[in-house]
C-alpha cells in the first residue's frame, strides 16, 4: 500500500513539475509569439492587447514594407545591416572562441611566472560592466569611427569567457593530456587534437553567449557609428522605431528579422549548450 502510495505521489509530483514548466514555457514564449503574429497582421492591426495573440487578416505587406523602407543609398540597404552584424558576430565569436579558450588552457593546465596575478585580473574584469569602459574606448578608438573592425576588436578578448574556459578545463582530467605530452605532443598539438573535442559543450555555451550579446551590441554601435553602410542591425531598428509616424507592423516585422539568427544558433547548439549546463550543476 505504502509503495502504491509513493508511486502517486511521484507521479503527482511529476505533473506539477511538468504543468509549472509549461506556465513558464508559456510565459517566456508569449512575448515571442505576439511579435511572429504582429508581423503579419495589417499595421492598424498590430497593437490590439490580448486579441494580438489571435491570427488574423495575416498578410506580408510589413516585410515587403521592411525591404522597400531600406532600398536606397539614402536610408541604407537591409542587407547592408544583415551583412555588417553578421561579419562583426562571426568575427567576435570565432575570434574570441581561439583567442580566450586558449589564455583560459594557459591559466588551468600551465604553470607560468605572474599567472596568479592575471588570474586576479581576469576575475575583477568580469565583474566590471562595460559603460564602466565604454567611454575610454570610444576615446582611444574614435579616429576607426564608422568601420566594421572597431565594431568587433574590442570584443574579441573576453575575461567573462577566459573564466568560464579556465574553471571547465581545470576540472577537465589530465591522464589524457600527459599520455599526449609523453606521445610528443606539445602545448598547441595537445590543445587542438585533444583538448578541443573533449570540450564542445564548453565551446558551444561560449559561442552561444557571445553570439547573443554581440548580436544584440547596441551601445558601442551608438557611440561609434553613424554611417548608414556599416550599421549593424540593432542600432538599424532603433532609428526605424523611432522615425514618425511609428510603422508599428513593419517594427515588428524588422523585429523577427532580428530575432530569426538567435533561435536558429540557439536550436543548432543547445544540444552542447543543455550538456555544459548540466555538468556545471553535477560539478556545483
Amino acid at each position: 500500500m505504502s509503495v502504491v502510495r509513493t508511486k502517486r505521489g511521484r507521479v503527482a509530483t511529476r505533473v506539477w513539475e511538468y504543468a509549472l514548466l509549461g506556465l513558464f514555457g508559456i510565459v517566456f514564449f508569449a512575448p515571442i509569439y505576439y511579435l511572429i503574429v504582429g508581423s503579419f497582421r495589417p499595421g492598424d492591426r498590430v497593437l490590439a492587447g490580448v486579441a494580438g495573440f489571435f491570427p488574423s487578416n495575416l498578410t506580408f505587406d510589413n516585410y515587403v514594407a521592411v525591404f522597400q523602407r531600406f532600398s536606397n543609398p539614402v536610408t541604407g540597404y537591409l542587407w547592408q545591416f544583415i551583412a555588417v552584424s553578421v561579419i562583426v558576430t562571426v568575427v567576435v565569436v570565432v575570434g574570441g572562441l581561439l583567442v580566450n579558450s586558449l589564455a583560459g588552457y594557459a591559466l588551468a593546465r600551465m604553470k607560468w611566472k605572474g599567472r596568479s596575478f592575471v588570474l586576479l585580473m581576469i576575475t575583477i574584469l568580469t565583474i566590471i560592466p562595460f559603460e564602466a569602459v565604454a567611454l575610454p574606448l570610444y576615446y582611444m578608438l574614435n579616429d576607426s569611427r564608422n568601420t566594421i573592425y572597431v565594431q568587433a576588436l574590442p570584443f574579441i578578448a573576453s575575461a567573462f569567457s577566459i573564466f568560464l574556459f579556465y574553471t571547465f578545463f581545470l576540472d577537465m582530467p589530465s591522464e589524457i593530456e600527459e599520455a599526449a605530452r609523453l606521445d610528443g605532443a606539445g602545448p598547441l598539438r595537445t590543445f587542438f587534437q585533444i583538448v578541443v573535442p573533449m570540450s564542445r559543450p564548453a565551446f558551444a555555451t561560449v559561442a552561444i553567449l557571445t553570439f547573443l550579446a554581440q548580436w544584440g551590441s547596441y551601445l558601442w554601435p551608438v557611440l561609434m557609428v553613424s554611417d548608414t553602410s556599416v550599421r549593424p542591425l540593432p542600432l538599424e531598428l532603433s532609428v526605424f522605431q523611432s522615425a514618425q509616424p511609428p510603422e508599428w507592423g513593419a517594427v515588428l516585422a524588422f523585429g523577427v528579422i532580428f530575432v530569426l539568427p538567435v533561435l536558429v544558433i540557439f536550436l543548432v547548439f543547445q544540444r552542447w549548450f543543455v550538456a555544459s549546463v548540466a555538468s556545471s550543476a553535477i560539478k556545483g
